[in-house]
């Protein structure tokens, strides 16, 4: 009987192993379509007032987080571009930056005044109110800057992708901004607005957007990432200018890091260092992006910023049948680098729900050796796709079968996601689905081991 009880246990191993890469959730949300919000929802209602500045938006203006870019809409006439801000130690010691506006035309829409200013030379960890609207109807705002960039220092960022802007959306952020984990920063993976899901790209959802976002991105950087949603690529109706409503409406400190556009750059924030690429944009051999991120990796101090974070669109590794293998051009042009110099994680979007991969690399191929399979790497990084925002195109929940053994767990639910660094050797992360009510649940989380101060197997650290 013993010895019947023995290889019974050994055939559900086994069975284990050879069916099942990882987990996939049993959790099936309820099947309801993805809808926008109306054009008349709360979340979209423009502030009272002349003028009054609206899709208020932040983010970092530099490359180590002594800066902020903000940004805002005015649409009655441009008035001034213009912040009057200060921090929360000198409440009387105002001070003023200028900036600039631009407007643009896409088809029959044209914008309002959209201004950007960069306020430089603030204070490490430290709160600031600003001040937009000078001159006609003033709206006040507040941030915190980063802590200053030391090894040890902890910092909590958000992952959000896809989001869009419908009723899963809006509880998307909610969660977020409920999560008691309390998220800092947004990095955010790309895909905002889903405006070119409508007639002629209608613009006017760029700006319900943005005001929508502004009870978050007002108040603490959202780090923008590229996503095929932002190309705006439309020549059927004359639209032949790549990310033009993008470009106009978000700025990045691109140039901080040397790169020559503003879809791929780096910025230092705490303990991090983080690495925006663009999947939409050229990648190959002796192409801007190659040779920026080819001299961009060897910069990394890992003795300063011990976290190395990549964030990109379209996933490399996808065990869902949507954009399944989209991204492997990249993933071959770039993965032999990550492996070399140990990135710790990679968030990416495109695919609308929500994976996590064991650590894998799929570099040993030399067109001779049929060595063409991910294999688990402690020197690789993990990858995220964390799409699963709640935008109008709907969840995707067709799974590739059986799970790939690279998948460590997967599900086809709307969520976000939140990085809480510790210190140079620990972080903790966690995935949290919108369908939860209570906010701190954690659907899916683990403890990453830094790969350059502690590169022991994280793999069990659920």
């Amino acid at each position: 009987m013993a010895l019947v009880f023995y290889c019974l246990v050994l055939l559900l191993l086994n069975v284990a192993v050879v069916c099942n890469g990882g987990k996939t959730s049993t959790f099936i949300r309820k099947p309801y379509k993805s809808v926008d919000m109306p054009l008349d929802s709360d979340v979209f209602v423009a502030p009272r007032g002349y003028n009054a500045p609206q899709q208020v938006h932040i983010t970092q203006g530099d490359h180590e987080g002594k800066a902020m870019i903000v940004s805002w809409v005015t649409v009655d006439e441009p008035g001034k571009s213009v912040v009057h801000y200060w921090s929360d130690d000198c409440p009387h010691k105002k001070k003023v930056a200028k900036g600039n506006f631009v407007t643009y035309r896409f088809f029959n829409y044209t914008s309002g005044f959209i201004h950007h200013c960069t306020l430089g030379n603030l204070e490490f960890d430290t709160k600031y109110h600003y001040e937009v609207g000078i001159g006609h109807t003033r709206r006040k705002f507040w941030f915190k800057t980063p802590p200053e960039v030391h090894p040890d220092v902890p910092y909590t960022f958000g992952l959000i992708g896809d989001l869009g802007q419908t009723f899963d959306s809006n509880k998307t952020l909610t969660h977020y901004e409920s999560n008691p984990k309390k998220g800092q920063t947004v990095l955010f993976v790309g895909d905002l607005s889903y405006a070119d899901d409508h007639p002629n790209h209608d613009n006017v959802r760029w700006d319900t957007w943005a005001r929508f976002v502004e009870r978050s991105v007002a108040y603490q950087p959202w780090i923008w990432t590229t996503g095929n949603h932002e190309i705006d690529f439309a020549p059927e109706i004359g639209e032949i200018e790549p990310y033009k409503p993008f470009t106009y409406r978000y700025r990045v400190p691109y140039k901080a890091s040397g790169s020559t556009a503003p879809y791929w750059y780096s910025i230092k924030r705490a303990s991090a260092h983080i690495i925006v690429l663009a999947s939409y944009s050229a990648y190959g051999k002796y192409t801007p992006q190659y040779d920026w991120l080819e001299a961009e990796l060897p910069k990394v101090d890992r003795t300063k910023t011990p976290w190395l974070i990549v964030l990109l669109h379209s996933p490399w590794y996808n065990s869902y049948n949507y954009h399944y293998m989209e991204g492997e051009s990249m993933r071959v042009m770039f993965e032999p680098w990550f492996v070399k110099y140990k990135v710790d994680v990679v968030f990416a979007g495109h695919v609308h729900a929500y994976e996590r991969t064991e650590r894998i690399s799929n570099v040993a191929y030399n067109i001779t050796n049929g060595r063409c399979g991910p294999v688990k790497d402690q020197s690789a990084p993990v990858y995220i796709t964390i799409g699963d925002g709640g935008n109008i195109e709907g969840l995707a929940n067709n799974m590739t079968e059986p799970q790939p053994k690279y998948s460590a767990y997967r599900e086809a639910s709307f969520g976000h996601a939140i990085l809480e660094i510790k210190n140079r050797t620990h972080a903790h992360y966690s995935w949290h689905r919108n369908e939860d009510q209570d906010y701190a649940v954690e659907a899916d989380s683990m403890w990453f081991f830094n790969r350059y101060w502690h590169p022991l197997d994280d793999s069990i650290t659920k």
